[in-house]
């Protein structure tokens, strides 16, 4: 068997909690299985929910909830393809800086992780509108040192 063209050992794959972040995670699976690497799952939280939470709206908890429940997901997911997964949160928008945008989330955590590869999502145009890795997919497209798999 040959040596792989590409050398990962950290595959980053941002997700929001939709079922386009679901297939995106397993694609990661996939990859970090091949290349005998890992997975980071991103959890971006949209522009709706920074609001609710740096208001107060939003209680932490329920947050927090909906996000860990969902990172289960991406463990079991990793777990059936064998590989190890880490994740973190971060706000996709920000209410006091216009420059923070889900893209440079994005590439930002590739860079603090140091992940080789990156699979983002790419939400339907007419998803819902907490469903923000739509508007961070061609960014990270378009301004990615690492290779980039877009599904």
């Amino acid at each position: 068997m040959t040596e792989p063209p590409l050398e990962v050992e950290t595959v980053l794959v941002p997700v929001d909690g939709s079922d386009e972040s679901v297939a995106a995670v397993e694609y990661a699976a996939a990859i970090a299985e091949q290349y005998g690497a890992s997975v980071h799952a991103m959890y971006v939280l949209g522009e709706d929910i920074v609001h609710g939470l740096e208001t107060g709206g939003i209680p932490d908890e329920e947050i927090r909830s909906e996000t860990e429940a969902f990172i289960d997901t991406v463990r079991d997911i990793a777990d059936r393809y064998g590989v190890g997964v880490t994740n973190s949160n971060a706000y996709g928008f920000s209410t006091t800086s216009k420059l923070q945008h889900p893209g440079t989330v994005v590439l930002d955590t590739a860079e603090h992780v140091d992940a080789d590869f990156l699979v983002i999502p790419r939400e339907p145009l007419t998803g819902e509108p907490g469903e923000i890795l739509e508007k961070a997919a061609e960014y990270v497209l378009l301004y990615a040192s690492q290779p980039v798999l877009s599904v």
